[in-house]
């Protein structure tokens, strides 16, 4: 099969066997989306060697259970041994022996196969089309803040970043009716969020110490300190993000006005899945560019660019 190689920070496109099952479900992808944890792979933010990607939409092509043998499913990217501490403790994303799609120890969707867990899949509607399909994961994983935080309709919630993911976070966070103000760089972001009936709001325009709840999304430092400024005392901040190296932080602003830190991550399939074929929410705009396998590399290289949404290859 074709698939993307990385390894030493360098991707190159690569002749491979087709993984064998061994137990799992062995999928034929049909679209595979470019994220912002693939780019940072490929800068050397953790050392993976191997087929990178997680987003996706595909078939089942072979599985232990013949019922799922020509199903469209996407898939959870985490799988676990299910007999650790923190499986057994309900924290299955956090398992201790886990391996992670494209990420941690195991191949991912950049490539024309892919295998997974038959307990990772999730069978996709059919009014959901691939386009929308693909959007799944980062749907899910900006909907898990919901899973973390209780957002009220008087709350007063702001976005910093609206890149791939914030603009997901956006539509999901404003089916609360909260008071959500987003913080975007690029005309096509600022357009998007128009369009959805998202507010914006300038850097230069936030009032420092008043919001309830803030969600940074930039994965900069610059971000993170824009979103402390922001919070009132006792408020919420939600990192949704990874950051590069090392930040210094004056820690004790945070214990004086008893500010609540929460990482967030991966999140809840089947909510996605139900948001989408009740088309609640909407991703298909955030696609830029849809290029085949075979430019990976050019698609890769154009999902560096600053203020490119989503770039997915078709396989």
């Amino acid at each position: 099969m074709q698939a993307v190689w990385l390894e030493h920070q360098t991707l190159s496109l690569r002749a491979l066997p087709l993984p064998s099952p061994d137990g799992e479900a062995l999928i034929r992808i049909c679209l595979t989306g470019i994220c912002g944890t693939d780019l940072e792979l490929a800068r050397g933010y953790y050392p993976f060697t191997g087929i990178p990607g997680h987003e996706f939409v595909g078939k089942v092509v072979e599985a232990p259970q013949v019922e799922w043998i020509g199903q469209r499913v996407v898939g959870e990217i985490n799988a676990v041994c299910g007999v650790c501490e923190q499986c057994r403790a309900g924290r299955p994303t956090h398992c201790e022996q886990r391996t992670v799609l494209g990420i941690i120890g195991r191949n991912g969707t950049h490539a024309e196969y892919t295998r997974l867990p038959l307990a990772n899949l999730h069978r996709v509607p059919d009014s959901i089309p691939d386009e929308a399909a693909v959007f799944v994961e980062p749907l899910a994983a900006a909907l898990e803040i919901q899973q973390q935080v209780q957002i009220h309709p008087t709350d007063r919630v702001l976005l910093i970043g609206a890149g791939r993911l914030g603009q997901l976070i956006a539509q999901t966070l404003a089916l609360t009716g909260c008071d959500l103000r987003v913080v975007a760089r690029h005309p096509r972001q600022k357009d998007l969020l128009h369009r959805r009936g998202i507010r914006l709001i300038a850097e230069d325009e936030i009032l420092p110490r008043r919001w309830d709840v803030v969600v940074e999304a930039t994965g900069s430092p610059s971000g993170f300190d824009l979103a402390r400024r922001a919070l009132r005392p006792r408020g919420t901040l939600v990192l949704k993000s990874t950051y590069r190296g090392e930040m210094t932080l004056a820690w004790s602003p945070f214990v004086v006005d008893e500010i609540t830190i929460i990482g967030s991550r991966c999140g809840p399939f089947e909510p996605a899945l139900r948001l989408l074929e009740q088309k609640e929410v909407d991703p298909t705009p955030l696609l830029e560019k849809r290029l085949p396998l075979s430019q990976a590399l050019e698609a890769y290289q154009a999902a560096q660019q600053p203020g490119t949404l989503k770039i997915v290859l078709e396989v």
